[in-house]
């Protein structure tokens, strides 16, 4: 599972090879379309059974309250996971398994989402937590977070390679790449701009 030496001229929208193995290296990337396709059907189905049991208004509120809980866990997993820089060389390699690589390689189009075989734990671990402690608001909540989840993924494809049509839409864009390319200890909310204002992590210049 060592990292394939890729020695090749580098531009910023390559897609190196980050695996010997040629199956784990083609798990590695994902078409942006496959996180809606996989999690839509999960959030209809959930919206469908919160709303049964509380009401349009109460699943809505939860839901909306479960997105939130989703642009926090965003926020803090990009700032403490993604940016955490081990010292030993399997840490270094974790790091650029994680999030290295797409600072290295920012524009390469099968990596600006996150892959099922990495999302799949995150959401399976949020499910066992909100559906365990959310008591009958579950279902709701774990909706809102994976609708955030979707959300971020969509949000971080088109800021690299669409162009924007509405003032927020430039801001986002905006402040993902001062984030790349100016200062990476600013920006963490990539989805939800407004935790870096709370935080103290937004661009200042």
């Amino acid at each position: 599972m060592s990292q394939a030496q890729d020695t090749s001229p580098r531009s910023l929208s390559d897609s190196p090879r980050i695996f010997e193995n040629p199956l784990l290296d083609r798990l590695s990337r994902i078409d942006h379309r496959v996180p809606p396709l996989v999690y839509g059907p999960v959030i209809a189905i959930l919206a469908i059974w919160a709303y049964e049991r509380e009401g349009l208004a109460a699943t809505l509120g939860f839901a909306f309250t479960g997105y939130l809980l989703w642009t926090l866990t965003e926020y803090f997993g990009h700032r403490y996971i993604f940016h955490w820089e081990m010292k030993s060389p399997l840490g270094a390699r974790i790091h650029f398994l994680i999030h290295g690589i797409h600072h290295d390689y920012p524009s390469d189009p099968l990596r600006l989402v996150m892959p099922v075989l990495m999302s799949l734990p995150i959401m399976g671990t949020a499910a066992a937590l909100i559906l365990g402690l959310g008591g009958q608001n579950g279902p709701a909540l774990l909706a809102g977070f994976i609708v955030g989840y979707v959300a971020y993924d969509m949000v971080h494809f088109h800021v690299h390679h669409a162009e924007p049509r509405t003032a927020f839409g430039r801001y986002l864009r905006k402040t993902h790449m001062l984030h790349h390319f100016r200062d990476p200890a600013t920006g963490f909310g990539v989805s939800a701009p407004w935790w870096d204002v709370v935080f103290g992590t937004a661009w200042k210049g």
